[in-house]
């Protein structure tokens, strides 16, 4: 079943028009992204499982009697001659155990971010962003002068991306304030005006180092994409 898109249309047209006021005073070329996440991220839910496995072995090799009596409750409280096999097997069912118990709770996609590090989110999306802008964006215009504003829902973070000669002329620290004044306005749950601030930021550093020549022609596509 496919996803609801989080903007309607005029949510959509919103952001499609900033960036076609934007690009008029620049040869820039801007793409807009909206993505509900960047990543399953299944490796990092399989290391909280796997952990949980460990701790429960741990704990079994660090506290045997108390695991033995727990089983031996089972047997209606009589003591019981187990075997190597039996303990074994008694560890290996305590770990399946929690490491399929850990598997169900992340299945909600609340408790699954919550235990992502913001680091490894961080990444995430950095790369994703980079991933899109070099299918969609990257050389694709006849100065390179592609740049892409990337917004990840889940992970709550942001990225722009620049073609290099973008890249060489201006410092991260001014797209840093683009991301600023896009951000104030999605934390209140307005997220078209949020990336149209982004756009009209974004448009405003372009014009001054890529400004428009009376032939420049729109060569990427002002609508919001969602992903």
């Amino acid at each position: 079943m496919s996803r609801k898109p989080y903007l309607d249309a005029q949510s959509h047209a919103i952001v499609t028009n900033a960036v076609a006021e934007a690009e008029l005073t620049t040869s820039g070329e801007i793409v807009t992204v909206l993505a509900e996440r960047s990543d399953g991220y299944t490796d990092i839910a399989l290391v909280w499982c796997s952990l949980a496995a460990f701790l429960a072995l741990t704990f079994c090799v660090t506290f045997p009697d108390l695991l033995l009596d727990t089983y031996a409750g089972f047997h209606n409280g009589w003591n019981t001659d187990w075997s190597a096999r039996e303990v074994f097997a008694m560890a290996a069912g305590a770990a399946i155990f929690w490491f399929l118990i850990l598997w169900l709770i992340q299945l909600s996609d609340t408790v699954k971010f919550a235990l992502i590090p913001g680091k490894v989110k961080t990444l995430r999306v950095h790369d994703r962003a980079v991933a899109h802008f070099k299918v969609g964006a990257e050389r694709r215009t006849h100065g390179r002068t592609g740049i892409m504003i990337y917004l990840s829902m889940r992970e709550h973070r942001a990225e722009i991306v620049a073609d290099e000669p973008i890249a060489e002329l201006v410092d991260a620290e001014v797209w840093g304030e683009a991301m600023a004044d896009m951000l104030v306005e999605i934390k209140q749950g307005r997220i078209a005006e949020g990336m149209a601030a982004g756009v009209r930021d974004v448009g405003k550093v372009l014009s001054e180092h890529f400004p428009r020549a009376e032939d420049d022609q729109n060569e990427l596509p002002d609508r919001l994409i969602e992903v």
